[in-house]
């Protein structure tokens, strides 16, 4: 009998660790059966009571002793006792009547009922009344202790049962909160494919009422086009690796109605995972298949958000036009058309003429609205099939697949001039633009992509060199003078040998506090004629030439120089400077030693420099440049990726990269126009690097309102106009007291 109790406790025990219900007033003390128990004994017979309660307690038992009824609910309200020996007449209130009230307010307490009277009919009443057992006088110790052992081992029985149920109900409890308040619908098949179960949360995704779904069979949900392929996967029978596992698929949304039928369906995406519920086996009979257990994810705002940055990845933001890459792509299977059907296309390249000055004389907003109305204005003029790009700035393409002629693509970049004669007002300002042109055709002036851009962009430059405003046919005789530039090779060779080139730095704040957070070296030339030349102007120019190369790495050197003076004044104790860094240098074999060797020489730390690459400039080499920025990385340097957003946007670079920052480009920041407007290409990018664990700096910030969004979209670093142009490292320490 021991050992049953103890088995039973054990399991109790297992439950409370299972449940997490364990605690001291869910277990109440159970008395082992034929163990010490806390007894009061009720007899007006002073004797009795006495020779009783030394039984009792020669047995092991806890005894008190009341002389009648009102002693012993006095001794209730005050002890807790585990049974009472109860006898029937007493003077004052009977047993009888004290059983009563014990029944009503103890009915948890187990009673013995004891009398000298020996009719039947006093312990029918005494056992209907509520108690355990009843002992006629005179009885033998043997029967007093055999009754108490067996009354004290029901009731631990009896509370053994009610902690199961208690904990069970619990345990319901817990899995129907579980289950109706998780974020996922969550359901049950037979075997038939019919919904036996499933939660509340299918009315928010799917639209339907529980009893609604409940007795209907799955397919119901699924559009017809897709029931053949998922049918299996959401009825599923397999388990373990082998079962449904993170799944997309379609379901149908209540404003269709269940079909039945081929027929449109208003559905929602959502990701499923599905598995086959089975009884256990006995002996060698197989387990029986009951039906599918699985869970449903509503995947709308992913999807949402996926295809938001699908956009992103191919169009340009400011215009909607489609940008490099998307442009690339075209441009391959223009070729790959042409050379299947042997047939022409044409490719022009166009780029605004005096954008810069506009820019300048205007601000940003206006030169980004300016871009905005031309791109609207050509995009008027084409037609479905051509592809006109921004590939930035105020560069443009168009790609004429049925255009295989030179005197078709001329006269289409006529129209184009002559279309764009008129003035644009932009908030007020009354402007005048024009375009230089440059034509390339397949196959006569380049058979690979590489070619008829590189062609037309020569054609455009011959353009540009002779008066601005018209277009050009690609000839050979323009590479001289398109690629030659001796003569401005020749200054800036002498600039960087006669030191009037100067490294400045742009603070960058930390959103939150305004404190300086970092700041990014730019260089400068001053010209003996032209004065301040900005890069803007010989960059591009050096990147052609293959000076770019020399010129970072000049512009590399004078920066850990400018750390290491003001690191040996103790002035900028932790600061981290920027450089950026072209793909001709990072893709230079010893590029990575190069860096290294620079900062021993000056003895900066590694953690002191952070290098920005483009996203462009990753599809030149992906593989060389990432063995590159990983050795660099391994040394300290911070690496990052400067212009986020603007080029190819691939998100698998930023797994593969060893990158450290994420630079969201000016143009998604001069959207920020109001507090009230929804930015969630900003947000949607401060989020994806926060859970990336990279740091973000958003460039381009020139108005408060801008300021204060990035503040709010919890941005951690800024830079732009409104902190400060760049300026020469002391006036930068100077000002922000570093």
């Amino acid at each position: 009998m021991n050992e049953r109790k103890r088995a039973i406790s054990q399991h109790i025990e297992r439950e409370d660790n299972i449940l997490g219900t364990g605690n001291d007033s869910a277990n109440e003390r159970l008395p082992e059966a034929g163990g010490p128990a806390r007894i009061l004994i009720v007899d007006d017979d002073v004797r009795m009571r006495e020779s009783v309660r030394d039984l009792l307690s020669m047995h092991g038992h806890s005894c008190e002793m009341a002389a009648g009824a009102r002693q012993a609910l006095d001794l209730l309200a005050r002890q807790v006792f585990d049974l009472v020996l109860l006898d029937i007449n007493m003077p004052g209130m009977s047993g009888v009547d004290l059983l009563k009230e014990l029944a009503a307010e103890h009915p948890d307490l187990s009673v013995i009922m004891v009398s000298g009277e020996t009719s039947f009919e006093n312990a029918t009443r005494a056992m209907r009344l509520g108690a355990a057992d009843f002992l006629r006088k005179p009885y033998s110790p043997a029967d007093l202790l055999c009754s108490i052992d067996s009354v004290l081992h029901k009731r631990c029985l009896q509370q053994a049962v009610d902690a199961m149920n208690a904990r069970l109900a619990i345990s319901e409890q817990r899995h129907r909160f579980i289950i109706e308040n998780s974020p996922d619908i969550i359901y049950m098949l037979d075997t038939a494919g019919r919904f036996t179960l499933v939660n509340e949360r299918i009315t928010q995704v799917l639209g339907y009422q529980r009893d609604e779904i409940v007795g209907r069979h799955f397919l119901e949900l699924v559009p017809p086009e897709d029931q053949e392929r998922i049918g299996y996967a959401f009825n599923e029978r397999r388990t373990g690796k082998r079962a449904t596992h993170e799944l997309e698929l379609r379901l149908v949304h209540k404003s269709s109605g269940f079909l039945t039928g081929p027929g449109q369906a208003n559905t929602v995406p959502v990701e499923l995972n599905a598995m086959g519920v089975y009884d256990e086996a006995k002996g060698d009979e197989r387990s029986r298949f009951l039906g599918t257990y699985g869970v449903i994810r509503d995947i709308s705002a992913r999807k949402r958000s996926e295809a938001v940055i699908n956009y992103q990845l191919y169009h340009d933001l400011l215009t909607g036009l489609p940008n490099r890459a998307l442009f690339q792509d075209r441009l391959k299977q223009a070729i790959s058309r042409a050379r299947r059907d042997k047939n022409g296309f044409a490719l022009m390249f166009l780029d605004m003429d005096r954008f810069k000055s506009i820019n300048d004389s205007y601000g940003h907003l206006v030169g980004d609205a300016l871009l905005q109305a031309v791109a609207n204005i050509m995009r008027n003029h084409v037609r479905d099939s051509d592809t006109l790009a921004r590939l930035g700035g105020d560069e443009f393409t168009l790609l004429l697949p049925e255009v295989a002629h030179v005197e078709d693509a001329v006269g289409i970049a006529r129209k184009i001039l002559d279309h764009l004669r008129e003035p644009i007002e932009i908030e007020g300002h009354e402007l005048y633009i024009s375009f230089s042109i440059g034509i390339a055709v397949y196959p006569d002036h380049g058979t690979t992509g590489e070619d008829l851009i590189r062609h037309a962009d020569t054609a455009m430059y011959h353009v540009k060199r002779r008066s601005r405003r018209g277009y050009a046919v690609y000839e050979p005789s323009m590479e001289v003078g398109h690629n030659g530039h001796p003569a401005l090779e020749s200054e800036l060779r002498h600039a960087l040998d006669e030191h009037r080139l100067e490294v400045m730095l742009q603070p960058q704040q930390y959103a939150a506090t305004g404190r300086l957070a970092g700041a990014e070296a730019l260089v400068r030339w001053h010209h003996p004629e032209k004065g301040l030349v900005l890069p803007c102007e010989f960059i591009p120019f050096a990147e052609e030439s293959g000076l770019i190369v020399e010129l970072g790495e000049w512009v590399l050197r004078e920066t850990c120089r400018l750390i290491s003076e003001r690191i040996r004044g103790g002035e900028c104790e932790g600061l981290v400077i920027s450089v950026n860094v072209s793909a001709r240098q990072v893709l230079q074999p010893e590029f990575a030693e190069r860096v290294l060797e620079i900062l021993d020489d000056y003895q900066v730390p590694g953690s002191r420099l952070e290098l920005e690459i483009t996203e462009n400039m990753l599809m030149q080499d992906l593989e060389m440049a990432t063995r590159q920025l990983k050795t660099l990385s391994r040394a300290g340097i911070r690496i990052a990726m400067d212009d986020f957003g603007t080029g190819y946007s691939s998100l698998s670079y930023l797994q593969t990269l060893p990158l450290d920052t994420l630079k969201i480009d000016r143009s998604f920041i001069a959207e920020i126009q109001s507090l009230n407007e929804r930015h969630s290409i900003v947000t949607g990018m401060i989020a994806m690097a926060r859970e990336l664990g990279l740091d973000v700096v958003a460039e381009g910030v020139e108005n408060e309102v801008q300021r204060e969004f990035l503040k709010r979209a919890a941005c951690p670093r800024i830079q732009g106009f409104l902190l400060g142009k760049a300026m020469p490292a002391r006036q930068l320490l100077a000002t922000y007291g570093h």
